[in-house]
């Protein structure tokens, strides 16, 4: 009987440990997968979803599924974005934009502090497999920063034959012209191929993907019959265009404000000038935002061409989406994995000439042209904002946001109203995930991150408190408390906003109300002190070779 007895004990504890083992595995296997889309130099309208004319129809089908974020910000930048969205910090905390006093030792050459750990290592414990395709612009190797496997485009000054790319972080030979790659469908095989290999060896595990394509950044590439589905789109020019946009964002209840005037005399200090982009590039080339009608002949001749690639890059990005997209329906796990979708920084008006330079004798959008879309266009793109990349007013840092998760989120096709910040994605996935932002590294307190989980926010009536939003780029200043924003073109006094009726930034009220000025400039300095002290720990030596950073085009 003893021996039955103990026999039978045994048993029914195998069973339970066999029990808890599959919970255990069915614990795991509940946690979504993760995919972050990252568009690079990509306007606010852009997207078929936020009142543009390209066609998206991948984009669109994310955001009829899911949520459409109304107030979503970014750095205006591509490097410091890229650090909050990895981080959860911004990118001043953790030396990856510029700090005044030192800046020699941040910037786009600034290395993080080790406290500073990227959103994979912290997603490596919960069980997670991670990957990664496409930009990178982030310090450090790919897999030191705790992904699984990387394909890296290091080269972003050639969509079609890249001298500089790497497989976890190990250099590929530079790509052969006219050999059919093109920047935008590498990154999504890549991603393919990644998953298929997940599928195959780790199927049990969730993964975390962030695609990060480079386009649509200068120069303006892309394939010819993409080019042609844009051929006669944009003849009436860019007023038509932001002027349609802006109707399209009013009716679809995105947005509700006024359409602000183009500003012909704010362009990048780094551009070339007129006559040397006439030079270089021909007499249809145009390096202000002034009134369509105001163009010769030539130049509404060609402006159109420039903005018809732009849209081919953003629509074949959307080609890519979809297949990465599809190759997650074949692995049977779509329906448990969260999508965010997003752009680093507003649509950029630089008008710049590197990598191959720009031969006038090829087809514009082919390999050895580089063109860029300058700011008439720009101004479109980042309907119904004002400014531009690098700017911290709303057409520099607003991106669209979508989020879709079958699954774990069943509004489909709404808006949120939440504002919200890069920072925030980090601790969202990781509350996804089962998981928290670490408040201490190597046993010592780390700095408090500033961004928040937005899992609220999927809730019909859920929201996400903020006490503030700060920026700081290329000397570009805004904070927002509640509705105030206060906003500054470099040295150019402070502007102030209340953005629940003045989302597009039309009516300074700083004359009329000093004393909010001096309370957010107060609470911007002491942020930027805060943030400057961080920055100061540990600083790595410098070589004295190093040059000072610079504000550069990227």
């Amino acid at each position: 009987m003893k021996s039955f007895a103990g026999l039978l004990a045994f048993v029914v504890v195998c069973v339970l440990a066999v029990c808890d083992s599959n919970l255990l595995a069915a614990e795991k296997t509940q946690r979504p997968n993760v995919v972050i889309i990252l568009a690079d130099d990509m306007g606010f309208s852009d997207p078929g979803c936020y009142g543009g004319e390209i066609a998206t129809p991948n984009i669109d089908a994310l955001a009829a599924g899911g949520l459409r974020f109304t107030d979503f910000h970014n750095t205006a930048r591509c490097w410091p974005s890229r650090a909050c969205i990895l981080t959860g910090y911004y990118a001043q905390q953790v030396r990856r934009d510029t700090v005044p006093g030192i800046e020699r030792q941040t910037g786009n050459n600034g290395v993080r502090p080790s406290w500073a750990r990227l959103l994979p290592e912290m997603l490596r414990p919960l069980g997670y497999r991670t990957y990664h395709s496409g930009k990178w612009h982030v310090d450090g190797p790919v897999l030191a920063g705790g992904f699984d496997h990387s394909y890296s485009i290091n080269d972003h000054n050639r969509h079609f034959n890249p001298r500089e790319h790497t497989l976890d972080d190990k250099p590929l030979p530079p790509v052969e012209p006219d050999s059919g790659y093109f920047s935008a469908t590498a990154t999504a095989q890549h991603a393919i191929e990644m998953l298929q290999d997940h599928a195959k060896n780790f199927s049990q595990a969730p993964f975390f993907l962030y695609l990060a394509f480079i386009t649509p950044h200068f120069p303006l590439h892309a394939p010819a019959e993409d080019i042609a589905l844009f051929k006669d789109t944009y003849t009436a020019g860019w007023d038509v265009m932001r002027a349609a946009r802006h109707d399209r964002i009013v009716k679809m209840g995105l947005l509700d404000c006024a359409l602000p005037p183009m500003q012909p005399d704010v362009w990048p200090s780094w551009n070339l000038g007129e006559d040397k982009l006439k030079e270089a590039i021909g007499p249809g080339e145009c390096g202000r935002a002034v009134p369509w009608n105001s163009l010769n002949d030539e130049q509404k001749k060609f402006q159109p061409v420039k903005m018809s690639i732009h849209a081919a890059m953003v629509h074949r990005m959307d080609t890519e989406i979809g297949r990465v997209l599809d190759e997650i329906k074949k692995m049977n796990a779509y329906s448990n994995t969260a999508i965010f979708f997003l752009s680093d920084n507003g649509a950029s008006a630089e008008q710049i000439i590197r990598g191959d330079k720009h031969d006038k004798t090829k087809a514009p959008g082919s390999a050895g042209t580089f063109l860029s879309i300058g700011p008439g266009w720009s101004s479109a793109a980042n309907t119904p904002f004002r400014l531009h990349k690098s700017w911290v007013h709303e057409g520099g840092i607003t991106t669209p946001l979508i989020v879709e998760w079958p699954q774990g989120i069943s509004a489909r096709g709404e808006f949120r109203r939440n504002a919200g910040h890069v920072t925030d994605l980090a601790p969202t996935i990781l509350d996804l995930a089962g998981g928290k932002m670490p408040d201490s590294f190597d046993g010592k307190p780390v700095p408090a991150r500033p961004g928040k989980s937005l899992v609220p926010a999927f809730e019909k009536d859920g929201t996400v408190a903020h006490d503030y939003f700060w920026w700081y780029h290329d000397g570009n200043r805004a904070i927002r408390a509640g509705d105030w924003k206060l906003v500054a073109d470099h040295a150019k006094p402070w502007e102030l906003y209340d953005l629940s009726r003045d989302r597009s930034e039309m009516h300074d009220l700083a004359k009329e109300n000093p004393a909010k000025v001096g309370e957010l400039e107060k609470q911007w300095t002491q942020h930027m002190e805060e943030f400057k002290a961080e920055a100061s720990k540990d600083l790595p030596a410098v070589p004295a070779s190093k040059k000072k950073n610079k504000p550069m085009a990227d």
